[in-house]
């Protein structure tokens, strides 16, 4: 009889973590319940001229710059193959009072536009990069650029923008203005499709197709082009230590697979910690699997040029951390170190749902001397952070609370209640009773919770 409690245990969590408008995690994934902020921190470089005389980079870390951030999914359709389609509207709304300074503040950074131009142009002929460099001094670019926080994210008019998009038609995404951030705000995201659990549950929040892909053409290899894993908000239940956490990301344009570190606990319910690996970055000469993601410059860093308008920008942990440290050495002002810069996600293992996150990434900008383009001096070739961030949130309030008393209790009190209503013994309700309360408690590393076993 001991072997069809669990079962039933299994059937309810089931029920309630798939993609169903019946569950109880259903408004949960339609509309992230909790507090989600993003703290943004940008790299002010402090000596421009220097650097264009060919000197060495110096920055000064500026922030955080604090926006809540709220996500709901919208056109919602099921469809016929166990598959649920929608698009996830994002808006960003600024914290002053979380944040260390304003919108309003100036920042120096590279002129990516700037930079962006010359590289599209440096295998050209010397007269084209000759009329870039003479379009480009017409317009008063610069390889430097002062802009407010507030430009720099959500855009800034540029001329630069219309000259490219006449001269160099279809090589940039956007029109009229541009922002690190513009494309994000108050906008829908591509169309994702996911598998909903309700009729089989072996692929449960896997996504089939994303913008109608079932693999992407950013990438040199087919197994770096796989879209494969969720779409980064909930996974599928009954894990182990041995689980990973794979999922695709659009902003990376790639999928990212984080796996287990140890057990924890967040508010008394038992969680797995998920943390990136040290190859997640890795060049292809360091980790062979990802040399369809090259060229690569040192390992740590990712190109993500083919899939930002063949702008030189780079994806990494903030600071260069857990990288060549050659890359943190090159640019002063750098100080990485796991506590601050390591991304985890916790993850309630029975349910498979997050209950507290901290993903940070950072953006960087390949730059160096192009010869033609005036307005790129000396500059010695660098790898330059322009900014890093932080997307966290955890469960918290009355949230928490449905949580914990709907997806955790629910479960051990519905075999509470099976087993004080039969006629076994007391023995056997002793044992159930113990079975039930081992479900709240973080089972040593190794382990298999005891549902995964069904």
């Amino acid at each position: 009889m001991i072997a069809v409690v669990p079962s039933l245990i299994k059937q309810q969590v089931l029920k309630n973590v798939r993609v169903d408008p019946s569950s109880l995690s259903f408004d949960m994934w339609k509309e992230i319940p909790v507090p989600f902020y993003m703290s943004v921190y940008f790299f002010e470089v402090v000596n421009p001229e220097e650097i264009l005389k060919g000197g060495q980079p110096r920055v000064r870390e500026r922030g955080p710059y604090v926006y809540r951030e709220f996500r709901h999914k919208v056109n919602i359709t099921f469809n016929d193959n166990d598959t649920v389609s929608f698009r996830e509207h994002r808006r960003y709304h600024f914290q002053p009072e979380k944040s260390r300074g304003s919108e309003s503040d100036y920042i120096v950074l590279p002129n990516i536009m700037v930079m962006a131009a010359a590289a599209m142009v440096e295998h050209r002929p010397m007269s084209l990069r000759l009329l870039v460099t003479l379009a480009l001094t017409t317009l008063g670019e610069r390889a430097f650029m002062n802009r407010t926080v507030g430009e720099v994210m959500w855009g800034y008019e540029d001329p630069l923008v219309d000259f490219m998009d006449k001269y160099f038609p279809n090589t940039i995404p956007f029109k009229g203005k541009f922002g690190l951030f513009a494309q994000m705000n108050n906008s829908d995201s591509e169309i994702f499709t996911v598998f909903t659990g309700m009729k089989n549950l072996s692929r449960i929040h896997q996504v089939d197709r994303w913008k109608g892909l079932s693999q992407v053409s950013y990438w040199h290899s087919d197994q770096c082009n796989m879209i494969n894993g969720t779409s980064g908000q909930m996974w599928p239940p009954f894990m182990t230590p041995e689980s990973s956490l794979e999922f695709y990301s659009p902003e990376a344009c790639r999928s990212m697979k984080l796996v287990f570190h140890e057990v924890a606990e967040f508010q008394g319910i038992p969680t797995y910690r998920f943390v990136a690996p040290s190859t997640l970055f890795a060049n292809g000469t360091v980790y062979p699997p990802n040399e369809g993601f090259c060229p690569c410059l040192e390992s740590g860093i990712q190109n993500v040029s083919t899939c930002s308008f063949n702008a030189p920008l780079f994806l990494s942990h903030p600071h260069f951390y857990n990288a060549d440290p050659v890359l943190a050495e090159r640019v002063l002002g750098l100080h990485p170190n796991a506590q601050e810069h390591a991304l985890f996600l916790d993850i309630h293992p029975v349910t498979g749902i997050p209950m507290n996150c901290s993903v940070k990434l950072q953006l960087s900008l390949y730059i160096k001397s192009i010869r033609g383009i005036g307005q790129t001096g000396k500059i010695q070739p660098v790898v330059l952070p322009l900014l890093w961030f932080g997307q966290s949130g955890a469960m918290e309030g009355e949230t928490l609370h449905t949580f914990y008393m709907q997806l955790v209790l629910m479960p051990k009190d519905k075999c509470f209640l099976f087993w004080s209503g039969s006629k076994k013994g007391s023995k056997d309700k002793e044992a159930m009773q113990a079975y039930s309360e081992s479900l709240m408690t973080s089972p040593p590393r190794g382990a298999v919770l005891q549902e995964a076993r069904l």
